[in-house]
């Protein structure tokens, strides 16, 4: 009895620490900046950074940068093509001789927004193509579905309260990829200049991750210069 009660601790004190070690318990943060770039009626150009840690402010966890072309079909309706590059650090401990993970990726998406009272909500369906170079493993290329819902509620005419949920589907092995809530309080400094401050939970299938979020949006019209 005494030998079995000895394995279950033993067992327990092991997966405590490897869910330490994968650094579940932390805080980790998003740094992060979005531009949205107008360059005639119908077209503008998407670009961000995104800088995450696994711990508030360090302990590097990926780097992401994306860029888009959008075609805007209506005021409520837009869809993009773009390309992103991601550099991941998979694993919360440090060591000598680590290599990130780099992928490629190339995806497609659809807008549509509309609104219910004070209550705007924005839809976005993006599918992914992901080219993936694992040091330690072979290259792989997967693919996978998001579904982005957005709500956001104006509090006056600078303040205003946003939330969103984004759901991961994987078109290959795993069904779900994950899940991630997200809310925030918001500034209007300007009609093309804004900032958000959150708390992101993103699930998935194994680990739970708390991230605090500071994002900046900003928007410039190439027409204006042009005229």
């Amino acid at each position: 009895m005494k030998k079995l009660l000895a394995l279950i601790l033993s067992f327990s004190s092991l997966v405590s620490l490897q869910a330490q070690d994968r650094g579940e318990d932390d805080l980790g943060a998003w740094a992060m900046i979005f531009t949205n770039n107008r360059i005639s009626e119908k077209l503008s150009i998407h670009a961000e950074a995104q800088y995450r840690t696994y711990e508030f402010g360090s302990n590097f966890n990926q780097l992401l940068l994306r860029t888009a072309l959008n075609y805007h079909i209506s005021d409520k309706a837009m869809a993009s093509f773009g390309y992103g590059n991601i550099t991941t650090d998979t694993n919360f401990l440090e060591f000598a001789g680590e290599e990130n993970v780099n992928e490629n990726r190339l995806y497609e998406q659809f807008v549509l927004k509309n609104s219910l009272g004070k209550f705007n909500f924005s839809h976005r369906y993006r599918l992914e193509q992901r080219f993936i170079n694992r040091p330690a493993g072979e290259n792989t290329t997967e693919h996978r579905a998001r579904y982005f819902l957005r709500v956001t509620y104006p509090l006056n005419n600078k303040w205003f309260l946003t939330a969103y949920d984004e759901i991961f589907i994987n078109l290959q092995n795993d069904f779900f990829g994950q899940n991630r809530l997200y809310g925030a309080l918001g500034y209007n400094f300007s009609e093309n200049l804004s900032a958000q401050m959150g708390y992101l939970k993103n699930d998935f299938a194994v680990d739970t991750y708390d991230r605090f979020q500071l994002a900046v949006f900003i928007k410039t019209d190439w027409r204006k210069s042009k005229s």
